[in-house]
Order: structure tokens, then C-alpha cells, then sequence
């Protein structure tokens, strides 16, 4: 009788092990899944968050830069007014770098039979969250690095 005893009861061990087991192995398993997947949808959402801003940049800067040429075109204005006008418009649109940003002005262009004033503005971006996130996926990712973004509006000058 003993021996019977015995043997349900390690019978009965036996299962419970095999059920924690089961239950652990999974948990394990739930643990490794999202040990891999948060980081991968971290960099997507940091992503779009960050292109969003880029895309947004990248806006003002051309909106500037043809601002610039509004006022290139007019007959007697300056370059140094100009510069100004293309400054206060990247400082209105919420560029923190509005004062690095190279501002040039070419006057008398050629296009076409026309002459035209031609406004480029060269800006220092810099992503906030993406390279860190990109960098905790895939370590000494590029991805996220500083670039310049260009823009360029051209204008045919006025007659006076």
C-alpha cells in the first residue's frame, strides 16, 4: 500500500512539474517575443515621429527661402534685408537653428530670357530620438545622423 501511495503521489509531482514547467516555458517564450519586437516597434514610432518633424522642416525652409525671394525681386532691396526676411521666417516657423543656417542670396541669375534672384538656405538637421533607438536595434546604425537640408526658390526679378 505504500508503494501505491507513493507512486500517485510522484505521479501526481510529476504533472504539477510538467505544468509549471509548461507555464514558465511560455512565460519565457512571451518574454523573448517582446524582448525582440518592442525595440523593432519603438524605432518605427520613433520614425514617424521623426520624419514627421524632418517633413516639417523641410517645409519651412522652402516657405523661407521663397519668402527670401519675394523680396529679392523687388527693386531696391538688399541682400542683408533679405537674409533677414528669410531668418524671421525660419525663427517664426520654430527653428531652433534659424541663426546657423547659410543664407545665400544670387542676384541677376539667368532663366530663360529673364533675369531672377535665386535664395538657397542650407540647415544643420538634427533627429531628436531616432539614431538612440536605431542604434539599440542595430548597434553603430548611421541611421538618425545629422544632415544639412537644402532648399532653393528662384524668382524672375522685377522691372522697374
Amino acid at each position: 500500500m505504500r508503494t501505491t501511495l507513493f507512486r500517485f503521489h510522484t505521479s501526481a509531482f510529476s504533472t504539477q512539474h510538467s505544468a509549471l514547467r509548461s507555464v514558465l516555458s511560455s512565460r519565457g517564450t512571451a518574454l523573448l517575443e517582446a524582448a525582440v519586437t518592442i525595440p523593432i516597434l519603438l524605432l518605427i514610432a520613433v520614425g514617424i515621429f521623426e520624419f514627421g518633424r524632418a517633413y516639417q522642416t523641410w517645409q519651412v525652409l522652402t516657405n523661407a527661402a521663397r519668402e527670401g525671394a519675394r523680396v529679392a525681386v523687388l527693386p531696391n532691396t538688399d541682400n542683408a534685408a533679405v537674409v533677414a526676411v528669410v531668418r524671421n521666417y525660419m525663427t517664426n516657423g520654430a527653428l531652433p537653428g534659424a541663426g546657423t543656417a547659410a543664407v545665400g542670396v544670387t542676384r541677376n541669375a539667368t532663366v530663360g530670357a529673364y533675369t531672377a534672384s535665386q535664395i538657397t538656405v542650407d540647415y544643420p538637421f538634427q533627429f531628436i530620438v531616432l539614431q538612440p533607438v536605431a542604434r539599440l536595434v542595430v548597434p553603430g546604425s548611421r541611421t538618425g545622423a545629422p544632415l544639412t537640408m537644402h532648399a532653393t526658390a528662384v524668382m524672375r526679378n522685377e522691372t522697374q
